[in-house]
C-alpha cells in the first residue's frame, strides 16, 4: 500500500487546491468591479469639483503649471 495518501493529506491537498481558486475567484471579482465602476478623468475631476477644489487647486494637486 505504498503510495497512498492519508485523509490529513488529501483534505490538506484540496485545502490547498480551494485556496488557489478563491485567489482567482478574488481576481476576477476585482476585474469585474472595475469594469461596472470604470474610472474616467471626467470622473475624478467631477469629484474634485465636488469637494469643492478650484480647477487651479486641481492643477497645483497634479503638479501642473497653468
Amino acid at each position: 500500500m505504498a503510495g497512498r495518501k492519508t485523509v490529513e493529506e488529501r483534505i490538506k491537498l484540496i485545502d490547498e487546491k480551494i485556496a488557489k481558486k478563491q485567489s482567482e475567484i478574488d481576481v476576477l471579482e476585482a476585474q469585474k468591479q472595475k469594469l461596472l465602476h470604470p474610472v474616467t478623468m471626467r470622473a475624478v475631476i467631477a469629484k474634485a469639483k465636488e469637494s469643492g477644489f478650484s480647477p487651479e487647486e486641481i492643477a497645483e494637486k497634479l503638479g501642473l503649471e497653468v
